[in-house]
């Protein structure tokens, strides 16, 4: 599975971490940057990740700023992506089974580098569930104009 990576530089050192655990997983990694703890500003990079989801150019997406709101905000605004700030395993795990999240938003302020970790290998393992959820996406897709 093919996943694009961005952070600002608040969330740079954590995506530097994510990208190397899932590359040890055999994920490959489009890392949009940025390339420092130099500032810059979460919307460029939020759109990178999103438009490579929305494309289908990647299957996922993975986002990391100081609180996750700003990456998750800029993302969702992109058609065909679904991004979900997550702060909780159970967060990460009920935004794909019940929303078929691709793109998963994280704060590097909002936990311990070990618990995000965790979060991103809850989210790729997690399923879809369909079913009832399915039809609320679809309303959701309605409102995208897909």
């Amino acid at each position: 599975m093919k996943i694009a990576i961005g952070s600002d530089h608040r969330g740079y050192r954590l995506k530097e971490r994510i990208k190397s655990h899932l590359e040890a997983h055999d994920f490959e990694c489009l890392d949009v940057g940025t390339t420092s703890e130099e500032r810059v500003d979460y919307p460029d990079f939020a759109l990178c990740v999103a438009r490579s989801v929305g494309r289908n150019q990647c299957a996922r997406g993975i986002l990391i700023c100081g609180s996750g709101i700003g990456m998750s905000m800029a993302a969702n605004k992109q058609k065909g992506v679904r991004a979900a700030l997550c702060t909780s395993p159970r967060m990460a795990q009920f935004s794909r089974m019940h929303n078929d999240s691709n793109v998963l938003c994280l704060g590097s302020e909002n936990q311990e580098e070990e618990e995000a970790l965790r979060m991103v290998d809850i989210w790729l393992r997690t399923e879809f569930e369909g079913g009832r959820h399915t039809v609320r996406l679809d309303k959701i897709r309605e409102l995208e104009g897909i």
